[in-house]
This record gives C-alpha cells, structure tokens and sequence, in this order.
C-alpha cells in the first residue's frame, strides 16, 4: 500500500511538471508569436491644431506604471512642460509651462514606457500649433501708384481668422500715424492716415502680431507691402487755396440771378454760395475722385439732416445737404468715425470722395444753415 502510495505522489508530480512546462512554452510562444496583442495603443485625443496654452491629451489601451515615466518621454522642440496622470494612469495630461511655440510642429516620443504586463510601449505622436491669423486681402495692392486713402476710402486689411486673441501692430515708413477700425468680427481693418499724407510720396507698412498672451518681444512680421499716394497737385492748380477761393468770389458768374442757389465748381473744387446774383461765399471742397465723379447738371436741396449715419460706409456725414432724393449725391462736412475721428481736411481742393461733395469744418455748418429744402444747385 505504501509503494502505491509513493507512485501516485511520484505521478501527480509528473503531471504538474508536464502541465507546467506546457504552461511555460505556451506562454513563451504567445509572447513571441503574439506580443503585438499585448502591446499598448496610444493615441492623442485632441486631434485638432493645438491653441497657445492648451493641454496635450494623450490616452492608452491599457493601465500604464508611471514610476519615473518622464525619463521615457521627450518632447521636440524642447519645451517645459507638466504631466498629470489620470483614469487609473491610462490618461497622460501634458500642460505647457510657459505656453506652446505657435505655427509649430511638435512631437511627443514616448519609449520604454511599461504597461501592467510590463510590456514596453513605444510611439511617436505629432500635434499642430495653431496658426497666427494671416492677411487674405490688403487695399491697396502692393506697388500701387496714384493711392488715395482717407476715412471714406480707408484702407482695409482682411485677415483670415479673429484677432480677438491677438494684438496687432501696424509700422509705417516714412513715420506716419494711422487711425484705424475694427469690425465686430475682429477679422477686418479699415485705416486711414492721421492728419492726411504727402502727395505723391511711397509707403511701406509692415503688419507685426502676437497672441495676447506672448511678450511684446515676441511680435510676428505676417504681412509687408509699398504703394505710392497720389501724385502732387497739378502746375495749373493755385497751390495756395486761399487764393483759389478769393479768385472763386471775385470771377465766379452767378448763373442763377434770382434768389438763392449754390454753384459747385468741379475743376477748381470751390463751392459758392450766391444770392440774387451776388457771391455770398465760397469755400474749399472734395469732389468724387476718378470713376466714382460728383454728378453734373442742375439739381436742388432734396433733404436736410444735421448728422446722419451712413449704413453703407459706417460713418457719420455731419450737416447732410442731399443733391438728389435717392440720397446717393449730397454735401456734406468731412465724414468721422463712430469714436469721433474726422478725416479729409488736407484733402479739401482735390477730388477723392465717392462721389458726394465734402466742406470743411466750419464751412458745412455755414452751408447748411444758409440753404434751404428746395435751393438750386449748379454742379460743372
């Protein structure tokens, strides 16, 4: 009985050798043949560009040993960063310190880092940075001759994207100070010069941005263009405008002899006012420039409004005189911004509007006051 007893202790032995050597090489052929199904996927969440301080989401399939795992990651470019593991460290959160590079290609190699099974993971992920917004649209061309800019005919910058999240810096050369717009959707600039330019002299703007939050050292140049302002008043215009208008009051022949009526002369940009047949005043004034020109012929005072607001080109048009019912045509002072600016008084005596007939300070108020709905015009 004893010999029996031995041999079954002698055979079950056999069998947990035999069962745990068939253990051992299915397991080591499963490992070499299979690893793959052991091997961990990882995949970063946020697959879209990158914003300038977001966090880096990186998930894995399995439960990741996170002692010293930063030694198995690197990030290209170089970048100081901060990890938070999370859901039972199968989420890696990585956070700049000091915000991400923008329009910058990153990559995140990760290599060596074990998962439960203690299987190595190795990945090389990539992310996008978002890009700076970018010009779409620039008036004028770059190299434009014969430029006229002003609040009525500004020019405009289109950017493809918001600047809600970026500063922008506009250089000028030769040195001149801009006025400038913004709409509502942060993507359209209208500028005009402060003070009006000098005629036929060339240009350059230079357009810098930076995201809100970057240093003002780091400003980016995304945009450089010339163009050439208007040229110099013609020889056979009095340069002196005084003296044109002293030369409107003394030449000017009323065409209308009878009561009151305003004569408008295109080629030498004064607006007399007469009354039976004798000059009231004149004045200084800016027709419509080339292609968009103040309309000629015989007209009247269609409509009075001391400060009306014009839809079509968001500004103001101060002591409005409407040359006809439509109100397409009218006189008007300078046009202002809705913040108060006003632009176009070194343009008076030079044609630039868009097609109404402008007065300076002082002049429109005078106008306005004189005529009434009704009052003759004369425009030649």
């Amino acid at each position: 009985m004893a010999s029996n007893k031995k041999y079954k202790i002698f055979f079950n032995i056999f069998l947990l050798s035999i069962v745990f050597v068939l253990v051992f090489f299915s397991i080591t052929y499963i490992f070499g043949n299979y690893a793959g199904a052991f091997q961990t996927k990882i995949f970063i969440s946020n697959q879209e560009k990158i914003d300038f301080d977001e966090t880096i989401v990186i998930n894995f399939s399995d439960n990741m040993i996170t002692n010293n795992f930063s030694k198995y990651i690197e990030i290209e470019p170089a970048t100081k960063v901060n990890y938070i593991w999370e859901n039972s460290n199968k989420t890696l959160k990585i956070s700049p310190e000091n915000n991400w590079k923008l329009e910058e290609n990153y990559s995140v190699k990760i290599n060596g880092l074990k998962n439960i099974l203690l299987v190595n993971s190795s990945e090389k992920l990539n992310f996008n940075t978002v890009s700076y917004p970018k010009v779409s649209n620039f008036y004028p061309k770059n190299n434009a001759k014969d430029i006229i800019i002003d609040i009525e005919s500004p020019g405009i910058i289109n950017f493809n994207k918001s600047l809600d999240d970026f500063n922008l810096k506009i250089s000028v050369f030769p040195d001149k100070k801009l006025n400038y717009n913004i709409n509502d959707e942060k993507s359209v600039v209208h500028f005009a010069f402060e003070g009006g330019y000098e005629r036929g002299q060339e240009y350059q703007i230079t357009l810098f941005i930076k995201h809100k939050k970057e240093d003002d050292k780091n400003y980016h140049k995304i945009y450089k263009t010339v163009f050439q302002t208007e040229a110099p008043l013609p020889e056979e215009w009095d340069k002196d405008f005084e003296t044109r208008i002293e030369q409107a009051r003394k030449f000017t022949v009323a065409k209308i002899k009878d009561d009151k009526y305003v004569d408008i002369n295109l080629n030498i940009q004064v607006l007399t006012i007469f009354e039976n047949g004798k000059v009231i005043d004149s004045f200084l004034i800016s027709s419509g420039k080339r292609g968009m020109d103040t309309p000629k012929g015989n007209f009247k005072i269609s409509n009075k409004h001391p400060r009306p607001w014009s839809g079509q080109y968001g500004l103001y048009m101060p002591y409005w005189m409407a040359i006809v019912p439509s109100g397409k045509f009218g006189i008007h002072e300078l046009p202002e911004w809705p913040g108060g600016y006003k632009e176009g008084q070194d343009h008076l005596g030079t044609p630039v509007s868009h097609g109404c007939v402008r007065l300076g300070i002082g002049a429109a108020n005078k106008v306005y006051n004189w005529v009434e709905i009704g009052t003759p015009i004369v425009i030649y």
